[in-house]
């Protein structure tokens, strides 16, 4: 008796996690043309991340141009180094290593402006090359390190 209510509920279950596909080119909805499929899935609506490692290449860049801005407000230059950030905003002591997983981080400070870049340590199509600086903008590049040339990150 207990089998036949518990073999229907399990089928139930199971169905719409089969249904699941993982991304391929038949569906169009999760690729840009001409993107190969990936196994990253977006962390939120318009994530621009190719891969779990280059999001956290995008968050530790979003957190240094916070940190710097915060740090501009409060004594009217940017920092000279990394160290200087610990305790702005939510810039950590750990924070300062520059060996970001896939990447390496580069900063490079003075009173009036700073750039940081991250190099991925095997670039690919999942991890491209970053920049930003004291205009704000994440910048991004494939096959190159990003300058203050590059595109834009979307």
């Amino acid at each position: 008796m207990k089998s036949t209510l518990i073999l229907p509920l399990l089928l139930t279950l199971a169905i719409p996690a089969l249904a699941q596909l993982p991304a391929d080119y038949s569906r169009p909805e999760q690729n840009e043309p001409g993107t190969p499929p990936s196994s990253y899935t977006p962390k939120y609506k318009g994530d621009p991340a190719r891969s779990n490692s280059e999001f956290d290449a995008i968050a530790y860049v979003r957190v240094v141009v916070r940190a710097e801005k915060q740090f501009n407000k409060q004594y009217g230059h940017y920092a000279l180094t990394l160290n200087q950030l610990v305790h702005t905003g939510n810039f950590t002591k750990r924070m300062v290593d520059p060996n970001r997983g896939d990447y390496t981080a580069t900063y490079k400070g003075k009173n009036d402006s700073y750039n940081l870049t991250m190099t991925p340590k095997t670039p690919d199509a999942d991890h491209r090359y970053l920049y930003a600086d004291d205009d704000g903008k994440i910048r991004v590049d494939e096959g190159k390190p990003a300058t203050a040339d590059s595109p834009v990150l979307k």
